[in-house]
């Protein structure tokens, strides 16, 4: 599975794509360099829509159609278990029978649980501040917002996109 690609077309030579890629039965991450000219053989996955009902050992998700149940491991989230929330609606990719990987809508709305006050005249063009949404996870928000909020981030940038009404 593809985790990280970069285009690099060098002044002289063929245009190469460096891929970072983790193996679907092993979970290991390697890096590799191809031409783009290079044919790959495409691994048969298959996607499903699942809702996340809670989280023990496991991250538990459920189809909305069949309430068949997927248990995903933490490591399988890497880094992205702050995005998981209860009832949202995500993307599960199943290869042999196995999760191999979770695909996160491309924005979520949280509430803010932590926020510093930010006092009047505080404000320089761009100026932000950490918060705590109630996932637990931190991002960098513009200096009016305040605890109790409903937010928009970006999950693929982890970035405040803006107020929620």
């Amino acid at each position: 599975m593809v985790v990280e690609k970069e285009f690099h077309n060098p002044g002289k030579g063929a245009a190469v794509v460096r891929l970072k890629l983790r193996g679907l039965k092993t979970g290991n991450v390697t890096k590799e360099v191809i031409k783009t000219d290079q044919e790959i053989e495409e691994a048969t996955v298959e996607h499903k829509p699942v809702n996340f009902l809670y989280k023990g050992e496991n991250f538990v998700f459920v189809s909305p159609f069949t309430f068949e149940q997927y248990e995903v491991e933490p490591k399988i989230l890497a880094g992205e278990e702050g995005f998981i929330k209860e009832g949202e609606e995500y993307q599960i990719a199943i290869y042999e029978g196995r999760v191999i990987g979770v695909r996160m809508p491309k924005k979520i709305v949280f509430e803010v649980t932590e926020a510093e006050d930010s006092s009047r005249g505080d404000t320089v063009t761009g100026a932000t501040k950490p918060v705590k949404l109630d996932s637990g996870l931190v991002v960098q928000v513009p200096l009016f917002i305040k605890k109790g909020e409903k937010i928009l981030v970006n999950t693929e940038t982890k970035e405040y996109m803006g107020r929620k009404n």
